[in-house]
This record gives C-alpha cells, sequence and structure tokens, in this order.
C-alpha cells in the first residue's frame, strides 16, 4: 500500500516538474526530432481511458440487446408432458479484449462463440457508436473465430489533411492523403497495379490525381497524362509528363506507343527468363510507367459515325491490353470517371474487372457506388453513399477485400506548376506523338 502510495507521488511530482521546466526541455526534444506538439496527450490520457472504460462498462447489455450474446442453455423445456419453448436464460457476451489505444481512437478484439460469426456484429456497428459515444466503428473479421472492432472517437478527415512526405525506399509508392486511422493513405501500384476512381463532379477526383503525380514527380518513373477535356486538368503537370493526350485521337496514338512498349519489355523479360521486370538486374531494368486517365467517357462515347465508333472501340481494345500485360512489365493505370459502367462500351466491364484498387467519392446515385466496390466489398457501398456535399477529397478506398474511409490531400496549381519545373529532368522521352509537339524535330524518344 505504501509503495503504491509512493509510486503514485512521485508520477505526480514528475509531471508537475516536466510542465514547470517545459519551455526549456521542449527546444531541445524538438532539435532531435521529438515533435511532442504532435503526440495526441489529451487523447491517451483522457480520452482512451474513458473510451475504454465505456466499452467495459456497456459491452454485456450492449451484446444483450444486438444478438450478440449466446446462451448455452436450450431453448426448450419439457414441463410434464408439454413443450415449453422461448428464450433461454443467462446468455453469455462474447470476451471482449483489452482495447488498445490508436491516434484517432481505439482497436479491441472480440473472442466468438462456436457458431458465431461476424455479420451480427457488423449490423450492430451503429449500436456501438451510440453506445460508445464515437464518430464511427469499424467492424473487421482479420482471423477465423475473431472480430476486431476499430472505433474512431473522431472524424480525422474532416478539414484540409496534409500528405507526409513521399518516401524515397520504395518506388512507385507514395503518400496521398489520410486515412480515417489517423495513418498515411498510401496507393503503392507494386502491390496494387491498377486503381479505378469515380465520383460525381467536384468530389474529388481531379485532387487525388493531382496529389498522385504530385509525390510521384519526385520517382524515377514516366507520367503519361489523358485528359480529353482539352488538358485543363492535367496540363498542370505538362512539363513533368512524357506525353499529354488531349482528344480521342492523340490517345490512341499515346496508348499505342506504350503497347510497343509493353510488347518491348515481354521479349526483354523473355530473353532473360524471368516473368516481370522488377526480376531483372536494376541497371537492366526498364522505368515503369503510370497512365493517368481522366474522365474516361470522353474516350468511350462516340457520335455515332463510323469513325467515332472505330476510335472508342480502339481506345477500349488499348487500354484493356495494357491492364492485362502491363502489370508485370512497369506499366501502371489510373482510370478515373463519373461512371464506369457497361453503358460506356462492351469493354468497360473487363477493364473495370482488371483494375484492383478501388476508390469511389461522392457519387449521385448507389449504382455508381455499386459498380466502383460492389464486387469488391457490399458493405463498402453503403459507406460510400454517405459522403456528404462539403467532403470533398473524401473517398473510400478498397484494396484485397478491405475498406477504410480517406482524404487526399489538395495541390494548389502553383504547387503544380512548381513541381512540375522541378523534376522536368526526370522525365523519361517517349516517341513523338504528335507533329506540333515535336515542332517538324525527330520528337521524343524513350
Amino acid at each position: 500500500m505504501r509503495a503504491s502510495v509512493f509510486l503514485v507521488w512521485l508520477f505526480t511530482a514528475l509531471l508537475i516538474l516536466a510542465v514547470l521546466t517545459q519551455r526549456w526541455w521542449e527546444p531541445w526534444a524538438a532539435a532531435r526530432g521529438f515533435n511532442l506538439n504532435a503526440w495526441p496527450w489529451r487523447w491517451w490520457l483522457l480520452g482512451y481511458p474513458r473510451l475504454a472504460a465505456r466499452m467495459w462498462w456497456t459491452w454485456r447489455r450492449l451484446a444483450h440487446l444486438n444478438n450478440l450474446a449466446v446462451s448455452f442453455n436450450s431453448h426448450h423445456r419439457v414441463i410434464g408432458t408439454t413443450v415449453v419453448q422461448g428464450t433461454a436464460l443467462r446468455p453469455r457476451p462474447p470476451r471482449l479484449g483489452i482495447p488498445k489505444p490508436t491516434r484517432t481512437g481505439a482497436r479491441v478484439q472480440v473472442v466468438l462463440h462456436p457458431g458465431q460469426t461476424p455479420a451480427p456484429f457488423m449490423a450492430a456497428a451503429q449500436a456501438m457508436e451510440h453506445t460508445w459515444r464515437v464518430h464511427a466503428v469499424r467492424v473487421t473479421s482479420p482471423e477465423r473465430g475473431r472480430v476486431l472492432l476499430t472505433a474512431s472517437a473522431q472524424d480525422p478527415l474532416t478539414g484540409l489533411v496534409a500528405a507526409s512526405a513521399a518516401s524515397k525506399e520504395r518506388l512507385l509508392a507514395v503518400p496521398v492523403g489520410k486515412v480515417e486511422e489517423g495513418g498515411d493513405w498510401l496507393i503503392d501500384l507494386r502491390r496494387t497495379p491498377h486503381w479505378l476512381v469515380t465520383g460525381a463532379t467536384r468530389s474529388g477526383k481531379s485532387t487525388l490525381l493531382a496529389a498522385l503525380i504530385y509525390r510521384l514527380s519526385e520517382q524515377p518513373v514516366g507520367l503519361v497524362g489523358i485528359d480529353c477535356k482539352g488538358g485543363m486538368e492535367l496540363g498542370l503537370f505538362e512539363p513533368r509528363l512524357s506525353a499529354l493526350a488531349v482528344d480521342r485521337s492523340e490517345a490512341i496514338k499515346v496508348l499505342s506507343v506504350l503497347l510497343s512498349e509493353v510488347r518491348a519489355r515481354m521479349a526483354t523479360c523473355r530473353a532473360a527468363g524471368v516473368r516481370s521486370i522488377w526480376d531483372l538486374p536494376e541497371a537492366e531494368r526498364p522505368i515503369p510507367f503510370v497512365v493517368i486517365v481522366d474522365e474516361l467517357a470522353e474516350l468511350y462515347l462516340n457520335e455515332g459515325n463510323k469513325e467515332s465508333r472505330e476510335e472508342s472501340e480502339q481506345c477500349g481494345t488499348l487500354l484493356l491490353r495494357l491492364a492485362q500485360l502491363g502489370a508485370a512489365l512497369g506499366v501502371h493505370l489510373i482510370i478515373a470517371g463519373q461512371r464506369v459502367g457497361s453503358d460506356l462500351g462492351v469493354r468497360v466491364t473487363a477493364l473495370r474487372a482488371q483494375l484492383g484498387g478501388r476508390i469511389a467519392h461522392r457519387a449521385h446515385d448507389e449504382a455508381t457506388a455499386e459498380m466502383t466496390l460492389g464486387d469488391i466489398n457490399p458493405d463498402a457501398v453503403t459507406v460510400a453513399m454517405t459522403i456528404a456535399d462539403h467532403e470533398q477529397g473524401v473517398a473510400v478506398i478498397s484494396t484485397g477485400g478491405r475498406w477504410t474511409r480517406a482524404r487526399s490531400s489538395p495541390v494548389t496549381p502553383e504547387q503544380a506548376a512548381e513541381e512540375s519545373l522541378r523534376t522536368a529532368h526526370l522525365v523519361p522521352l517517349l516517341p513523338a506523338i504528335h507533329e506540333h509537339q515535336s515542332g517538324g524535330t525527330e520528337g521524343k524518344e524513350l
């Protein structure tokens, strides 16, 4: 007893001493890379203990009211010669683990009873939010027999978010914003080669594409833009782009050049006896290319005449072949559009199936969210439909069957222009695409 009292007094004295001497030790810590102001002290000292106590205090009643508790007694009882059926007494809630703090909430594991599935817990997520008084509760099942509950005490995606500095260690992996759990939103094209981005006008698609190009500009990769809205969005980065197509005929030329490059890389890998350019020695490895398509519909819609139909079919074929062949050969696709459905053309559904990474911004209708996320995770569709008009840049991202909410970091036109000029020397050159681009010269070569 005396030892515990002494420890409490000692801790209190050290805390008071730290507060009184803060102006001396805080600059010393900052000079050595310890940004104490960025640490969520208030959450760890007050918010997390209160949330953990609320989870433990309310768990039994919450489980009973939402059919999460299981009784091991029979629902039938024989009284004399009569069989009486009713609710069994003393149901037991599944065992709740120790809540572990995160930067914006807490995670806790639940051990399921035999015969239980995660479905009732997913249905009870909203009840948990209200009971624990948190912003959101996400329910996942990382392993058989267990459910992971991730509670976010507040929405970390409100306001503007800033991405961390791009990592120089891993090629094609860049942070573009923040995820709901408080960490970086990392798009890793080595892990997920192709991405689909959907959303209504002014929902944040262009913001995300700008953040992605801005971060990739610092890396030794080739960037190709296809912006059939006259280059209004991707034109900001033109000094850093190997090619920029601003209409469908130009897009066909650019995609054809890239497909020829893919075939050449296939021959190189075959000659070396490898299955991917990443298996080649670094000195012999060709530079990867990232193709960014802003508003896919402009490539597929046609005016009804023969020439227009042939162009749209050719675009669909070229994109599909790049998606099917490019992943192992260093050619990656980022496809953006308001809708990416079969109404655009016969090859759109096949192209969408090749895009493993999905990002759904605010949509006007459920069908758009469904065609983006429905074939990967139906639960994410409901969350995507709750994105409000004022939450520009907020999206639901899904890869490998898992999903979360995220928000991209804004990039101003001034930042885009400055970064494009600063990194223009990193541009790998493509063959001449347009006569007016080369100005009558031989043009650009790889």
